[in-house]
This record gives structure tokens, C-alpha cells and sequence, in this order.
């Protein structure tokens, strides 16, 4: 693995939610961009990725779309050309599918009216328009497959939305990039090590698994049921996002330190090919105890904070873990008792999720070490 590490700090800004100057927030947020680097980042006619996450339908913690439309003036005022974007999920929710997963963005608010800019869905209409890209010094992968439009544009803006995760115990810019814009077969492998099993009662033999298997492991068996070749299977998980019918399951078994790693690792390749071409926007505010995957939203664990801009994605994220064990729990909630300084993250979820911020510090993604910049 590398172990490139950046020799200086890197830099954070940061805005508190509280005003003194009756500045709005949505505006603090968009200059935060522009103090970060913002027209280095993106040149004239760049085709800009604004990778966000719709929410899922009952969801209420994800960045409203106000404080998106003011990302996507920021960005047209520096010559770019932006939209939104996210991949399909893994699960089979309101957003595993393009045509759902816009729907889902309207009906949360993301309409072009509203937020002036196209929905375009990373990884196509059901999660396989991907693109593989080679990565250097990983565990887990040689490469890793990514939603095509994410790779295609010419500059990223990341948007991210701080709070827990049930899985990785933290969620912010490295979750959101490595997580986010895995197509629905790279979220099965990042999840678990995969090995199919088709339900012989839910399989039709419509044959799709077949065509879309890279290595020809799966045939349609004289009883009418997929047959995998373990022999051959070298577990992409390409079957499960290519079956329309939930025949063949999707495995979540994994360690917290693997599935880190992993996401990690997409992160290498999201940004492969954009050096300098991305920057990040992350608001620790509504800190829930869960992803905003869920259909619903617990309560904030911590009062609101604040939000950051960087072009450092690991420098951010452990600024906003930083930022949210300094603050005390609140009452009533599930990070009730604990003190200012305890690590409010790994009590809720019972996980370490720094473990992503260090693994990513040792690929030579960013710096844990940062300067935190306020700006009122």
C-alpha cells in the first residue's frame, strides 16, 4: 500500500450555524466553496458532478435543496456547467433504479425549478452502466467499478450530510464519494465477500444474471433455475443488480473495518484522473444516529455545528468527527450522557469510523492533519 502523506496540514474552513452577523447559512455555506478553491476547482464549460444524496422517501436529514441551488450558482458563476448525481442503491428501496431514484428526488424537493440544475443518475437506469477503473495500492481491489457520469465529468463537488452509520460508524465525504458512486455491483462487494445463491422460487430464468455475468459462471439449468459455477465466480456481484426479481440475495456480512476499507478504495478511483478537480462541502448539522438511507430520521445526536468546504476529502471528514466529539449529547436523544469530548460516534454505533480517515491518510487520498479556518 502507499504511504504518501502530505508534509503540511491541509486546510479546512468552517462556518457556524450560530450568526452574530445576520449572514444566512446558505450563503456562509456557498462561500465557504469559494474560499476552498472553488474557481480553481472547476474550469469554464467543466461538466460538473454535484454529488449529493436524494434522501430516501420519509427521510429528512439530507442537505435540503436550498443550500444544493446555492452550490449550483457558485458553480455556473465560475463557468461551469453543473448537475446532480447519485448511484443506484444496493438495497431495494425508493432509489434502485433511475426511474425511482428521480422520482424520489423530486418528491424530496429536487425538482429543476427548485434547484436550477439536472438530475443525471450516475450509474444509469438499473445500476450497470458503470466503468472500471485500475487503483493503486489497495487491499481489496486492483479496480473498481464506478457510475459512468461521475467518471466522465470534468470536476466533482461533493456534498455531504455528517451523521452515523450502522455499518461504518461514521458517514461524510468519504462515504458519500466511495459509497455513493459505486454502481449497485460494487456496493454488493463492498458490503461482502459474495458468493451467489439464486432462491430456486423466486427465479424465473429470465436469463438476465446469464448475460450479464463477465465470466460466464452462471447458466440457466434444465430445472429452470440459475446455476452458478463457484469454480469460476469471482464474486463482482454484477447477478444481483441485473436480477429484477430478488432471486439471488444480497449478502451484507462483512467487518466494519473491511467494508472502510473497501469504500475507501472507490474513493481512489472516483477521484483518479481529477487532481485538483474536486472539493468538498460537508454540513455537520442534524447529526442523525443513522443513514439518510432509512425511510425516516432519528433525532440530532449533537446540537448543529456548522459547515465545512475542503479540498482535502479526509482532512473534512475528520474535522466533522472532530467538530462533533467536542459537542456535548443532547437530551432525549441517543447520544444522551455523553460529555463534550466523549466519542459520541463509536458510543452509538459501537464502531470505530476513523478507521476510514486513517486507511485513507495511508493510499495518499489527504491528511488527517488540518488547519480549521473560521469564517463568520
Amino acid at each position: 500500500m502507499s504511504q504518501v502523506k502530505p508534509t503540511t496540514p491541509a486546510k479546512v474552513w468552517f462556518t457556524p450555524v450560530r450568526t452574530q452577523a445576520k449572514k444566512s447559512l446558505v450563503a456562509r455555506a456557498g462561500a465557504l466553496l469559494d474560499r476552498a478553491g472553488l474557481s480553481d476547482t472547476v474550469a469554464e464549460r467543466d461538466l460538473v458532478a454535484i454529488k449529493l444524496h436524494f434522501g430516501e422517501a420519509g427521510n429528512t436529514g439530507f442537505v435540503q435543496p436550498m443550500y444544493i441551488r446555492e452550490v449550483v450558482a457558485r458553480v455556473k458563476a465560475v463557468g461551469g456547467k453543473p448537475f446532480l448525481t447519485d448511484a443506484n442503491t444496493l438495497y431495494r428501496g425508493q432509489r434502485a433504479n433511475a426511474v425511482d431514484h428521480l422520482e424520489c428526488a423530486l418528491h424530496n424537493g429536487f425538482a429543476y425549478a427548485t434547484v436550477e440544475a439536472p438530475i443525471i443518475i450516475a450509474d444509469g437506469l438499473d445500476g450497470r452502466d458503470a466503468i472500471e477503473v485500475s487503483i493503486e495500492g489497495g487491499t481489496h481491489f486492483e479496480s473498481v467499478k464506478l457510475g459512468s457520469v461521475a467518471v466522465h465529468a470534468d470536476a466533482m463537488v461533493v456534498v455531504s450530510h455528517v451523521k452515523g452509520h450502522e455499518a461504518t460508524g461514521f458517514g461524510g465525504a468519504i462515504k458519500n464519494v466511495g459509497m455513493g458512486l459505486g454502481c449497485r455491483s460494487a456496493k454488493q462487494r463492498m458490503h461482502a465477500d459474495f458468493s451467489p445463491d439464486p432462491d430456486a422460487e423466486k427465479c424465473t430464468a429470465c436469463g438476465r444474471c446469464v448475460t450479464w455475468c463477465p465470466v460466464d459462471a452462471i447458466t440457466i439449468g434444465p430445472d429452470r433455475v440459475a446455476a452458478v459455477d463457484y469454480a469460476t465466480c469471482y464474486g463482482c456481484g454484477e447477478c444481483v443488480a441485473a436480477c429484477p426479481y430478488g432471486a439471488i440475495a444480497i449478502n451484507w456480512k462483512t467487518t466494519p473495518q473491511a467494508i472502510q476499507e473497501k469504500m475507501v478504495e472507490h474513493v481512489a478511483g472516483a477521484v483518479a484522473g481529477k487532481s485538483g478537480k474536486a472539493i468538498y462541502l460537508s454540513f455537520v448539522t442534524d447529526v442523525t444516529p443513522d443513514c439518510d438511507c432509512w425511510h425516516f430520521s432519528d433525532a440530532a445526536v449533537v446540537p448543529d455545528i456548522g459547515v465545512l468546504a475542503s479540498t482535502d476529502p479526509v482532512a473534512i471528514d475528520q474535522a466533522a468527527y472532530d467538530l462533533v466529539r467536542a459537542a456535548p449529547g443532547l437530551p432525549g436523544t441517543r447520544g444522551e450522557g455523553h460529555a463534550a469530548g466523549d466519542d459520541t460516534f463509536t458510543e452509538v454505533s459501537g464502531i470505530d469510523g476513523t478507521h476510514a480517515m486513517a486507511y485513507a491518510e495511508r493510499m495518499g487520498l489527504g491528511t488527517r492533519t488540518y488547519v480549521l479556518e473560521r469564517v463568520e
